[in-house]
This record gives C-alpha cells, sequence and structure tokens, in this order.
C-alpha cells in the first residue's frame, strides 16, 4: 500500500493542497484493514468520520426489511466514503462492505472538521466532489427508473470505458454477479443481455473484459 502521504496526494478531495498540509491529515488518518466481506459500517451507525479506500474495493449498499440489498456504488483506490455525515454529523445514510482484502484510511470528524475550518481549499474540494457524487447519484436513478436493462449497461460500460480513459475496452473490476446488482437486475438476465448485445455487434466479452465495438450504438441504447 501507498504511504498515506501519497495515496492523500493521488486522491481527488486532497490533490491541490500543500506538502504541509497533506502532512497534518496524514497525522490524524489512521489505517484500518478488512478482510473480503467485513462490515465497514452499516447504515444508521453514528457518522463519527469518514474513510478513503488505500487498496481493495468497496461496495455502499442500502438492504431493505426483507433483506434484499441494493448496491448504490464501488469504489476503489483513492476514493472517499462516508465523507456526507461529516457536513452533517448523522448517522451514515449507507452500510459499507469490503468487496477484497481491503486497507482503508480513517479520519475522524471533529479533527478533520477543524482542518477544513483552517484550510478553505480542502472545503472547496469536498464541495466538488460531493457535486460529483450528486450528479452520479441523479443519472443513476434516472438510469434505473427510466432505462430498461440494456440501457442500464451500456451506460455503465459507457461510464467506466470514461473512468478507465480506454474507448475501446472496459475491464469489469467486480463480478457479474454483482454488476447485475448495481443494475437493479438478476444475474441470468444480465447474462442473457451481454449475449444479445455481442450477437448484435455491440461488444464482444472476454471473461471480464469488454470490447466496446459499437460506442455510438451503445450510447443511443
Amino acid at each position: 500500500m501507498l504511504k498515506p502521504i501519497q495515496l492523500l496526494h493521488q486522491c481527488m478531495l486532497f490533490s491541490t493542497l500543500s506538502e504541509g498540509q497533506l502532512a497534518e491529515l496524514a497525522e490524524i488518518s489512521s489505517k484500518h484493514r478488512y478482510d473480503k466481506g467485513d462490515t465497514i459500517f452499516r447504515e444508521g451507525d453514528a457518522g463519527i468520520g469518514f474513510y478513503i479506500v488505500a487498496s481493495g474495493k468497496v461496495k455502499i449498499f442500502k438492504s431493505s426489511p426483507e433483506g434484499k440489498e441494493q448496491i448504490l456504488h464501488i469504489f476503489g483506490r483513492g476514493e472517499p466514503i462516508g465523507e456526507v455525515p461529516v457536513f452533517h454529523g448523522l448517522p451514515y445514510p449507507a452500510s459499507a462492505e469490503a468487496l477484497r482484502d481491503s486497507e482503508l484510511l480513517f479520519f475522524p470528524r471533529a479533527q478533520f472538521v477543524g482542518l477544513l475550518e483552517k484550510h478553505t481549499s480542502l472545503a472547496l474540494n469536498m464541495l466538488a466532489v460531493l457535486s460529483k457524487r450528486l450528479r452520479r447519484f441523479a443519472t443513476q436513478i434516472e438510469h434505473l427508473s427510466l432505462k430498461e436493462v440494456p440501457g442500464r449497461l451500456a451506460m455503465y460500460l459507457l461510464y467506466m470505458a470514461e473512468e478507465q480513459k480506454n474507448m475501446n475496452e472496459v475491464v469489469l473490476d467486480i463480478p457479474k454477479g454483482q454488476l447485475a446488482n448495481l443494475l437493479g437486475t438478476s444475474p441470468e438476465t444480465l447474462s442473457r443481455i451481454f449475449l444479445k448485445m455481442s450477437e448484435e455487434g455491440l461488444i464482444q466479452v472476454e471473461g471480464k473484459r469488454i470490447t466496446l465495438l459499437d460506442v455510438a450504438a451503445l450510447a443511443e441504447r
């Protein structure tokens, strides 16, 4: 794992801060290791601070009273989770679980708020990240409510291509069963859609590697 100050420098929240400011952040952080399947926090737990993923993958999800799970987001290295309670002090609005063995940096709320008051640039960075998250949630809600499953999958593949900076190919970083959950469908339905898109010449599937053969057609789904 990268040293805390190196990870902080790569994180969107802190990328514009000085070395001295990054050192202050590193001083208030603590490392936590989680095995695959470990709970990081549960919906309703006190929002005592937030985390940055140092290694591994973390899913953010909500569960219904019947136990049905809906994945909201999946985050990897350098991405913050549980940051919203830093501002309002309310409980975590969703749960977090390690999808694989992971290491996280934890920032306690009280100390971090003190740094926000001291460094205006840090507060502005957090607002920018929260705004980006809000747009992502709005897009996800739109896709889940207005698009059929093929359209949701197409938009997800295009989003991942942009994130991975390769509009010709996507490497899935989560199992297809979890992807099905994220898209609000079943693994069986997702498999059929992958097959149909392959037959239509839109994509080529080789395990976790998805080649985007017709980006324009995917965007129209």
